[in-house]
């Protein structure tokens, strides 16, 4: 079963509340995106925990309903 893009950036504002997220669906199917994460708390962090961050967010479902997310993180301007 394939996950919307309107649940995974629910997930990820759920718990990175001042995250600004944007979804895009790669392939048509449901399974395959991109986010664009940009958030202040991912400042002073590094890439890989900052993509751990979203990770988490997603609630184990990365790998299983959701079968590829591309995954795109920085801090505001």
């Amino acid at each position: 079963m394939a996950m919307s893009a309107g649940d995974i950036e629910r997930l990820i504002k759920e718990a990175i509340p001042d995250a600004k997220v944007t979804i895009r669906d790669l392939a048509g199917d449901g399974d395959h995106y991109a986010a664009e994460v940009v958030s202040e708390s991912f400042r002073g962090k590094t890439r890989v925990q900052q993509h751990q961050m979203i990770y988490e967010a997603l609630k184990g479902k990365m790998g299983g309903t959701l079968h590829a997310l591309a995954l795109q993180t920085s801090v505001p301007d």
